[in-house]
C-alpha cells in the first residue's frame, strides 16, 4: 500500500545510507584539501624535503618505511608518531619500529607549518607528503597525495607488533597482512619494491646466514656466494646487532628496477623478499616489470602508494589535529 513500507525495503534503505555515508568520508580526502585553510602547507613540507633530504639521502628510505609502519596499524593516522598514550606502550616501542628513523625531521616540518597555520594541517598527512617529497626529492617515482586525514589518538605497540609484515614473514603470512588493509598480491610486490633504496641492519636477517638449515646454516634460498659475502664482510657474527647492510647493494640510492633484479637471482635480502619469488603469481608481477621501462614500475608503484595512503584514514570529525606529532592534544 501507499504510505508502507515494507522491513526488507526498510533494511535496504539503511544499507544504502551505511554506503552513503561511508563514501562520503572517503570522499573526504581530496587534493589540496588545504587550499583555504593553509594553502602554503603543502610547499611548506616539500621546500624543507627539497632542502635538507639531498644531504641525508637515506632519510627518504625511512620516511616510506615509517608511513607504511603507520598505515598498517590502525590505518594512516600517525600513531606511530605517539609517545605513550594512556600510559601504554607506543607504537615506537614494536621491534619492526625500534629502527625508524626521522622522527626529529617530521617534527621539525610540522613546527613551520604550525607556524603559518596553527591547529590546521595533521601529522598524518605531513608524514604523507613528507614520505612521497622525499622520494622524489631522491629520484624516484611521484605520485598523488590528496589530504584531508586526522591523527589518531590511540598507539599500541602490540598492534603493531601484530600487523606491520616483517623480514622474516613467509608468503602465505605477508599476503594475509596485507589482505587485512585490503591491499593484494600486486600490492605486495610493487610496495616491496621500495626496497630499491635503504639499508638494513643485521639481526633483520643473519638467521639466514647463521640458522638456517643448508649447508653451515645458510638458508638454501639464499645465494651462496652472496651469503659468503655477507658473512665474511658485513654481519661477521650471529650477534651484530650495528652493521648496517644495503639492502639493493650497489644501487641502494637509486629507485630502480635492480630489487627485483636480484630477487630473481636469489639475493633478496630479506626472508620476505625470497619469499615473492616463491609464490606464481607474485612471480609473474616480477617478470612482469623487468620486462617493462622503469617508467612502468615507478606508474604502478605510484598507483600502490595511493592505496596505501587511503587505508582506514580518519577525517572529518574523527581524531584530532595534534598540535605536536609525538603527543594527543591535552
Amino acid at each position: 500500500m501507499a504510505g508502507t513500507s515494507s522491513p526488507g525495503i526498510i533494511i535496504i534503505i539503511i544499507a544504502f545510507g551505511l554506503l552513503a555515508f561511508t563514501g562520503s568520508t572517503h570522499a573526504q580526502l581530496q587534493m589540496n584539501f588545504y587550499a583555504v585553510s593553509c594553502p602554503k602547507a603543502e610547499k611548506i613540507i616539500s621546500d624543507y624535503v627539497k632542502q635538507h633530504i639531498p644531504n641525508a639521502p637515506s632519510l627518504a628510505a625511512s620516511f616510506i618505511r615509517m608511513h607504511f609502519h603507520d598505515c598498517f596499524v590502525r590505518g594512516c593516522d600517525a600513531s606511530v608518531l605517539l609517545n605513550s598514550t594512556n600510559g601504554q606502550s607506543p607504537e615506537k616501542n614494536a621491534v619492526p619500529n625500534r629502527t625508524l628513523r626521522g622522527f626529529d625531521f617530521i617534527d621539525r616540518v610540522k613546527s613551520l607549518v604550525e607556524a603559518e597555520c596553527p591547529g590546521v594541517v595533521s601529522c598524518a598527512d605531513i608524514l604523507t607528503l613528507v614520505a612521497r617529497d622525499s622520494i622524489v626529492t631522491a629520484g624516484g617515482p611521484f605520485w598523488q597525495v590528496p589530504t584531508g586525514r586526522r591523527d589518531g589518538v590511540i598507539s599500541n605497540v602490540t598492534e603493531a607488533s601484530n600487523n606491520i609484515p616483517g623480514p622474516f614473514h613467509n608468503f602465505t603470512t605477508l599476503l594475509r597482512l596485507f589482505n587485512n588493509q585490503g591491499l593484494d598480491t600486486n600490492d605486495l610486490v610493487l610496495l616491496s619494491g621500495a626496497h630499491t633504496i635503504g639499508i638494513a641492519h643485521c639481526p633483520a636477517f643473519s638467521r639466514r646466514l647463521y640458522n638456517s638449515t643448508g649447508p653451515g646454516g645458510i638458508d638454501p634460498t639464499l645465494d651462496s656466494e652472496y651469503a659468503a659475502n655477507l658473512k665474511a664482510n658485513k654481519c661477521r657474527t650471529p650477534n651484530d646487532n650495528t652493521t648496517k647492510v644495503e639492502m639493493d647493494p650497489g644501487s641502494r640510492k637509486t629507485f630502480d628496477l635492480s630489487y627485483y633484479t636480484l630477487l630473481t637471482k636469489r639475493r633478496g635480502l630479506f626472508n620476505s623478499d625470497a619469499a615473492l619469488t616463491s609464490d606464481s603469481t607474485s612471480s609473474a608481477i616480477i617478470n612482469q616489470l623487468l620486462s617493462n621501462p622503469q617508467s612502468f614500475f615507478y606508474a604502478r608503484f605510484a598507483t600502490a602508494m595511493e592505496k596505501m595512503g587511503r587505508i582506514n584514514v580518519k577525517t572529518g570529525s574523527e581524531g584530532q589535529i595534534r598540535k605536536q606529532c609525538a603527543f594527543v592534544n591535552s
